[in-house]
């Protein structure tokens, strides 16, 4: 299990737009990938259980990553979050 915590940059959180890319991305692996806001966590293939997380700038998030690439997993979404979020 790989995990990663991350505080929201963009002004306006976990929106549509990279909401659905973020899902799309983590679509790419095997591994299940949760996120976890406020003591909620939900898979991030899921994208409306993802915008209902209401995550905004400021906000710290937990990113985890359980499976057969998790370690690949991981660092991809972990570099979705620095370049995008």
């Amino acid at each position: 299990m790989k995990t990663f915590s991350y505080t929201i940059t963009d002004e306006v959180g976990i929106h549509a737009r990279p909401a659905g890319l973020l899902a799309k991305k983590a679509k790419e692996f095997e591994s299940v990938c949760t996120i976890e806001k406020g003591g909620k966590s939900v898979n991030i293939t899921k994208l409306m259980a993802l915008m209902g997380l209401g995550v905004k700038q400021g906000d710290t998030v937990t990113v985890t990553c359980e499976g057969a690439d998790e370690d690949k997993a991981s660092e991809a979404l972990k570099a979705f979050f620095e370049e995008t979020l």
